[in-house]
């Protein structure tokens, strides 16, 4: 990939309005340059300098469109740390020329936000199924000779499937994720069983197993093959108040730490995007006993016990990766402005 790197895109001038008025935070001992080496990402330099990580695009004086389409920072750049005409810190790259210039590197050296071999996988499998897509979802209705199941290969007859998509990817339903606020069910989290290629139109339509994680059989659905990019979008608060709740975390387990995947109950229609970055609160509650002897349910006050990186928000849930914790992250937990 080409791309054209000027010293004007590197001055940024704009600041983030969801984090005006706070104060930038230098971490002790920050340093005054750091050299990108692969592996680095940019939660992990900007906690080199920040202690609030989130606020990575006021350092940069990033604008909200810089959020979502950042300058690429690549291995072997130098990032230097210096101050603002007011005494504001600021970052910058080190730059030994002053003019427009061109470099071919490829989209894999530039720096991600997050590690992405963590959560590669949830952006290629559909392990969060939304309640509404359940009525019209593609559906295995019968297989040839009446099997059971069917493996790689196989033939499968499937009702309902779109027949201008060929790629597919099959799963079957898992337990129900609850909105712990309503009790209403926002989808259920799908097991990934591997993926079938459509080859004959129809109602039902002839489809080919290509993969298997897991046997497939009859009722297990289909949804069309999607591979969300992994964006380069920058950490960053929203601008705007969140007050979510985790609602699973991955794995079948209750409790959650650093690097753990949680889902929580806001979505893109919340206005959650990909690089919002959430305070993690516990969510406690004690029983005492009033003076009548009746019991009575008193919250304990919310304590910081991590921060969540949004990085693939779908219509009323969103997925994130814990990227720093205190503490054990536990289902019915806060995820909330920081």
């Amino acid at each position: 990939m080409i791309r054209i790197i000027s010293a004007f895109i590197l001055a940024m001038v704009s600041s983030l309005s969801s984090a005006a008025g706070q104060e930038l935070r230098l971490v002790d001992g920050a340093p005054q340059r750091h050299v990108v080496v692969p592996g680095d990402t940019l939660w992990g330099i900007s906690g080199k300098f920040l202690k609030d990580p989130w606020l990575w695009p006021d350092i940069w004086r990033m604008n909200r469109e810089d959020i979502r389409n950042p300058h690429r920072i690549f291995p072997g750049d130098v990032i230097l740390l210096d101050r603002d005409a007011l005494g504001k810190p600021r970052l910058r790259l080190e730059r030994t020329r002053m003019v427009p210039q061109i470099h071919v590197e490829t989209m894999a050296q530039g720096i991600p936000a997050i590690p992405p071999n963590v959560i590669r996988p949830f952006l290629s499998d559909p392990l969060i199924v939304e309640a509404h897509s359940l009525d019209s979802a593609a559906r295995i209705i019968a297989t040839p000779n009446d099997r059971v199941y069917i493996g790689n290969g196989d033939l499968a007859y499937v009702a309902n499937a779109d027949p201008a998509k060929l790629d597919w990817q099959v799963y079957r339903n898992g337990k129900p994720l609850l909105d712990p606020e309503s009790g209403e069910i926002l989808g259920y989290e799908a097991f990934y069983l591997g993926t079938a290629r459509q080859i004959e139109a129809g109602n039902p339509a002839t489809f080919e197993v290509v993969t298997m994680k897991q046997e497939i059989g009859r009722g297990d659905r289909l949804v069309p093959a999607i591979r969300p990019p992994l964006v380069a979008y920058v950490p960053h608060r929203p601008d705007f108040l969140v007050d979510g709740r985790v609602i699973s975390v991955y794995g079948g387990v209750e409790a959650a730490g650093r690097g753990s995947i949680v889902s929580i109950n806001r979505g893109t229609r919340d206005g959650i995007e990909i690089g919002h970055v959430l305070g993690l609160e516990r969510n406690r509650t004690v029983t005492q006993r009033d003076e009548q002897d009746n019991k009575v349910v008193v919250p304990i006050p919310p304590e910081r016990v991590g921060l969540l990186f949004v990085f693939r928000p779908f219509e009323r849930i969103s997925y994130g990766l814990i990227v720093q914790s205190d503490g054990t992250v536990d289902v019915n937990d806060f995820a909330r402005t920081p």
